[in-house]
């Protein structure tokens, strides 16, 4: 087959380092998400939809076939980190060590886009650790928790 071809849809999720509410204001947290989905493209995984709260971020994507999730998170964790520190007083912002990715089947598309997009509805119910800690159980994933937070 000459030609190459792939279309996997990863959930990724992970916060501000101790969950900080660096993205409190509502304007500032939505021209970090659009800046998220600018730094997906540049390494051709495409944003179907970037949501959060104050102190996290959900971005729904495509996974480039010529990336890894590592390097996805990897970049996308440092563009925007170098961008927040020249766009705000922010010089100590920074994102957790670790984050969560999750494959996401084309059926459960819309939901998971829901999903990113209700985080405020979601978290005056439950916390970011809960909600983590959820999303783990439900992709099967076994933890330690001394070593999820940071």
């Amino acid at each position: 087959m000459p030609q190459s071809l792939s279309r996997i849809l990863i959930h990724t999720v992970y916060s501000t380092k101790g969950r900080l509410p660096f993205l409190r204001d509502p304007e500032f947290r939505n021209e970090t998400h659009a800046y998220l989905a600018g730094c997906a493209k540049a390494l051709d995984c495409l944003p179907v939809r970037i949501g959060g709260t104050e102190d996290h971020v959900h971005l729904l994507t495509t996974l480039s076939r010529t990336v890894t999730v590592a390097d996805f998170v990897k970049e996308t964790k440092r563009n925007t980190t170098l961008w927040v520190k020249e766009k705000t007083d922010h010089q100590h912002f920074s994102w957790q060590t670790g984050y969560g990715c999750f494959s996401v089947s084309e059926s459960q598309l819309s939901v998971v886009a829901r999903y990113a997009d209700n985080q405020e509805e979601h978290h005056r119910k439950s916390t970011f650790q809960d909600e983590y800690r959820e999303l783990l159980r439900l992709h099967g994933q076994s933890w330690e928790e001394k070593y999820v937070w940071d």
